[in-house]
């Protein structure tokens, strides 16, 4: 149970399902560190437990460090059972498969001049992925029903919205939410703006105030100011300046090009519809219509943009299984930067430490007007002491309503199939898709790339999908 000792809590219970990650486990036990007002300790539990016991030592020598301020003990637990019982706080980071199944997610559909420039939420390798995601999430959320139903789940996991929705579906009383960074790429951008045609410095990310709507990996902004100057004009002299070449960020997150975006989508998405896009354009790309940013990789190279590279993820996941090594040896130090993330200001928004106003995924509770209720939605919301509020972020335009609603569709349809193993609703909601439809609307063709796609992921999939 929590304890409350001033301007701390201590004795947190936290869950970390997928706790054998290499990269983003670090990240976050970092994140832990460095948070002041609060401790406890953290259970690891992945299917690859030695990947998990690794993180365990790595996430107990962070904590040994003379400069952390945050003290969490790791241990790894053996069964999910184990790892839920006494949870304050569930996270879920698991990755579906293996890189092999994303190589077929993403480059299948280049038979049918289908690209995909990320493959893990819209498009058909999101639609895949999520197949293999959904029945891997259904045992979690039954788990935390009879275990730690009062525990606050934070998913990382994509695709986000089908995520949050099997939890729910699975026990609709959860207190889940899921957590996306993208938003805060574009503050960073409008912070930039912000500096560059009000003579001032840069200002904190958060210090750009923004009403957030949409889906994730598909949000707009249609306010956003700071300090009460609106910053829509600021924004559009911006988005004009730069739209040609690009606004390069010096403070890229990846080192490889497949990561790199010069903004050009979200300023060339403003001019057309006159709302601020809030996602990376890897991720805004794929869901429009595949003619038009993602024609052909040389349509994606004139915006300035890349195309997932799953061979550079496997060798990026080589060299972090190395540096875990590394790392475990002696040989490497943990790199100690924060994430930028905000899960653990939450955290502690959510123990009664603070008070915070974030983005979230959570069900649709009318905070979008015109979406349906029940939707995944993306918005902002107020967390407090044990409370998730959504804030009212108001009605999509008609236009933005009309790119996003076959997106919302297809969360329905596909959440539909992962359930019943019904391959006819893959179709039909690859016949829906803004990419998939602009390259090829030849229902045949479209079923065997679904049958082919769906038989390349097979080992990860219920038996009822080869019945």
């Amino acid at each position: 149970m929590m304890k409350y000792e001033g301007n701390r809590v201590s004795n947190i219970r936290l869950a970390y399902i997928g706790g054998g990650s290499r990269g983003w486990a670090w990240k976050f036990m970092t994140d832990l560190a460095i948070e002041p007002a609060m401790s406890g300790e953290v259970a690891l539990y992945d299917i690859d437990k030695p990947a998990a016991e690794a993180n365990a030592i790595i996430g107990n020598m962070i904590d040994a460090h003379p400069a952390v301020v945050g003290h969490w003990k790791y241990s790894v637990s053996d069964t999910l059972e184990e790892a839920l019982t006494g949870a304050d706080f569930v996270v879920i980071s698991i990755l579906p498969g293996t890189f092999d199944e994303m190589e077929i997610d993403v480059h299948m559909p280049e038979r049918l001049n289908i690209w995909q420039s990320v493959g893990d939420t819209a498009g058909p390798g999101g639609m895949m992925r999520a197949l293999r995601t959904l029945p891997m999430f259904i045992p979690i959320a039954e788990g935390i029903r009879d275990i730690c139903p009062e525990a606050w789940v934070i998913n990382y996991t994509n695709p986000m919205s089908l995520c949050v929705q099997i939890l729910y579906h699975v026990f609709p009383g959860i207190k889940a939410f899921g957590c996306c960074h993208e938003v805060f790429g574009t503050q960073k951008v409008l912070a930039a703006a912000a500096a560059e045609y009000l003579g001032i410095p840069t200002p904190p990310r958060r210090d750009i105030h923004i009403n957030v709507l949409g889906i994730n990996h598909f949000t707009w902004f249609d306010e956003a100011s700071y300090q009460g100057i609106d910053l829509f004009p600021v924004y559009r002299d911006f988005a004009d300046k730069y739209y040609r070449d690009g606004f390069h960020e010096p403070d890229r997150n990846w080192a490889n090009s497949s990561f790199d975006c010069a903004h050009r989508v979200k300023f060339d998405l403003f001019r057309r519809f006159g709302f601020i896009a809030a996602a990376g354009d890897r991720h805004l790309a794929e869901f429009m219509p595949g003619d038009e940013y993602l024609k052909d990789p040389e349509t994606v190279r004139s915006w300035k943009f890349g195309l997932t590279s799953v061979e550079w993820r496997k060798y990026d996941l080589a060299a972090r299984m190395e540096k875990s090594r590394q790392i475990i040896a002696g040989e490497h130090e943990v790199d100690r930067e924060p994430s930028g993330e905000e899960g653990i200001l939450l955290m502690k928004a959510l123990a009664g430490m603070d008070r915070v106003v974030s983005n979230v995924n959570i069900p649709n509770a009318g905070q979008i007007v015109n979406l349906p209720l029940g939707t995944i939605v993306e918005t902002n919301a107020v967390f407090s002491r044990n409370s998730i509020k959504p804030m009212m972020a108001g009605a999509l335009s008609d236009e933005l309503y009309q790119l996003m609603i076959p997106h919302v569709e297809n969360h329905r349809l596909i959440l539909q199939a992962s359930l019943s193993c019904n391959r006819d609703l893959i179709v039909k909601a690859f016949l829906n898709d803004p990419n998939i439809i602009s390259k090829c609307s030849d229902e045949a063709e479209i079923r065997r790339l679904a049958d082919d796609m769906i038989a390349g992921t097979a080992a990860y999939l219920p038996k009822g999908w080869m019945e």
